[in-house]
């Protein structure tokens, strides 16, 4: 404890870190405003219907990233979603497309010019996605809901919802520039957090009026809950080291001396972008279908819209597993690692430089990326078999999936910055026993 507040003491004496801490919590604070904020002509007082579709399901889990503004029929009802939906986009095109690849190579003017496009697209995704949540809104609510009908309730609620989201995307980039952590990531994570009262309280209410031992059942689930957490954590920060002896001087062909590193290969180097490529491989042509009248399509709707349903999680855990190896390619390149190696005069111990290392680097990342693939499939439907052992739906999602995972990544990439400035100034860090590890690479971003 005294450690602890020693650690606020010195955060609050940097000026810079506290300005910076300040900032971030005044612009999530306008974030969690804006969620309550209804759009106009429709009576908040008559939200039943559609919070009851979003109380589970698929909906449930949109409704948890938004932090509840898609139940409120809110402003931000779309949140950042589509920003990162179209971020998705955009690097799946510099795969294929010789236009964006040389976007990335082109540095600085490249990146500009990609999230230029990037903002375009959000904006088209926008208007796909607001056109579909304002359908669904005339479906779940009464006529008497709505104070206009029409173009004159359709047209200013989109521009609205299309403004709402690229504000709640300038807030993120605003976070990112003069405050702590990733401004993106951390709108997501205050958004699932907000939730986490809600679903604690229903689930220790629904216990208690069990029948028996429900406050024991209760405490049994927090274990578990500490457990998964604890097991995130691993999966986050786990590494594979690969010693590399690195040359003083280099006489000729001769290597003289030497000081031997370590590259730390990570054993889940995509994050949670594989969880997001299937959620959205899932759910979008599920939100498209809904609309058919087709028994057959109805049928297959209805069967994968079940998150406890055995096709859903079969399907989910084997995306993930697939996207996993895909992202894992995009952001991890041994041909470039082994081509630095080589300009700084190392190699690793018994494996030529050249061709050699580039297939040790590849072999060793498919390895550890078997065993973290799994695991994180694991973690994806982890919340499946919490709900069929009797736990609530919406507290059920915080003990896996893309919500614990968001959770977990982001506060250690926020709690690795504050400890940078820390040691900067010469001050102790959050740990004692090394530094904290966050996420890196593309997937640090969400």
């Amino acid at each position: 404890m005294r450690k602890l507040i020693d650690t606020l003491k010195n955060i609050y004496k940097i000026e810079e870190l506290r300005t910076r801490i300040n900032t971030t919590l005044l612009l999530l604070l306008v974030y969690r405003l804006g969620s309550f904020i209804a759009l106009p002509g429709i009576d908040p007082m008559q939200l039943g219907n559609l919070k009851n579709q979003t109380a589970d399901g698929l909906l449930g889990l949109l409704n948890t990233f938004s932090g509840g503004a898609f139940s409120n029929a809110s402003i931000f009802a779309l949140g950042i979603m589509p920003y990162i939906t179209a971020s998705i986009v955009i690097q799946l095109l510099g795969l294929a497309v010789p236009y964006f690849q040389r976007l990335q190579r082109d540095g600085e003017s490249g990146r500009n010019k990609i999230n230029q496009i990037t903002r375009f697209l959000t904006v088209g995704i926008l208007l796909l996605q607001g056109t579909g949540y304002l359908t669904n809104l005339h479906y779940q609510l009464p006529e008497s809901a709505f104070a206009v009908e029409g173009a004159f309730f359709t047209v200013p609620a989109m521009i609205l919802m299309c403004a709402g989201s690229m504000f709640v995307m300038w807030l993120g980039e605003k976070i990112t520039d003069k405050g702590i952590g990733n401004g993106i990531s951390l709108i997501i994570m205050i958004g699932i957090i907000s939730r986490l009262p809600f679903a604690f309280v229903a689930e220790f209410g629904s216990r208690m009026a069990e029948q028996g031992a429900g406050f024991l059942m209760f405490v049994v689930e927090l274990i578990l809950l500490f457990v998964v957490f604890m097991l995130s954590i691993l999966l986050v920060q786990g590494t594979r080291k690969v010693p590399v002896q690195y040359a003083k001087r280099i006489v000729g062909n001769k290597q003289y001396g030497g000081v031997r590193q370590y590259i730390p290969l990570k054993v889940n180097a995509a994050g949670v972008m594989p969880i997001i490529f299937a959620q959205a491989l899932v759910v979008v042509p599920i939100s498209f279908a809904r609309f058919s009248g087709s028994d057959g399509v109805s049928s297959s709707v209805s069967a994968f819209s079940d998150i406890t349903g055995f096709w859903y999680n079969f399907v989910m855990a084997l995306l993930v597993i697939v996207f996993t190896y895909f992202y894992t390619a995009i952001t991890v390149n041994p041909v470039q690692m082994a081509e630095d190696m080589k300009k700084n005069g190392g190699f690793i111990p018994g494996v030529k430089p050249g061709k050699k290392t580039v297939e040790f680097l590849d072999t060793v990342m498919s390895r550890i990326t078997l065993p973290g693939s799994f695991f994180l499939a694991f973690v994806t439907i982890l919340p499946a078999f919490a709900m069929m052992l009797g736990i609530n739906s919406q507290f059920a999602n915080f003990f896996g999936g893309t919500s614990l995972l968001i959770l977990v990544g982001v506060v250690l990439d926020t709690l690795q910055q504050i400890e940078s400035h820390l040691l900067m100034r010469h001050y102790d860090g959050l740990m004692k026993d090394g530094r904290i590890k966050g996420r890196v690479g593309g997937a640090a971003a969400i």
